[in-house]
């Protein structure tokens, strides 16, 4: 894996400032939707109605906002095959698969503390 080093302006890469572009991507892939996208793609090639059965809950226009919101982003890459009807299918790019590595650690943090959170969800609704 090869990383290509940031070379625009460091107000663009700063997450404090509300008008970096780092913040404009972080808010992109941290909702629930997308890092579920992210989960269910993982190292497969899906098309739109098998990603949407594998996040439950999601409706098709949520779905279709973070599909291309990650496209956008870099992340997916979107194939259009012109059949009748239409088939499109949806991977992960070198970026999105890297973002699911994040993902995992995010899931075991939540296996390991779900325990605590419930507790302390107790203790505060009390």
């Amino acid at each position: 894996m090869v990383t290509k080093e940031y070379t625009g302006s460091p107000e663009d890469a700063d997450l404090s400032r509300a008008d970096s572009l780092a913040r404009e991507i972080f808010s992109d892939v941290a909702n629930k939707w997308a890092l579920l996208i992210i989960e269910v793609l993982g190292d497969s090639t899906l098309r739109f109605s098998e990603v949407r059965k594998g996040v439950d809950g999601i409706s098709h226009k949520m779905l279709t906002q973070n599909l291309r919101m990650m496209e956008r982003n870099g992340l997916v890459e979107r194939t259009v095959y012109p059949t009748v009807p239409p088939r499109v299918d949806y991977t992960l790019t070198e970026p999105g698969r890297a973002l699911r590595a994040t993902t995992h650690v995010m899931c075991d943090w939540t296996h390991q503390y779900l325990g605590h959170i419930e507790a302390a969800r107790r203790g505060f609704d009390a």
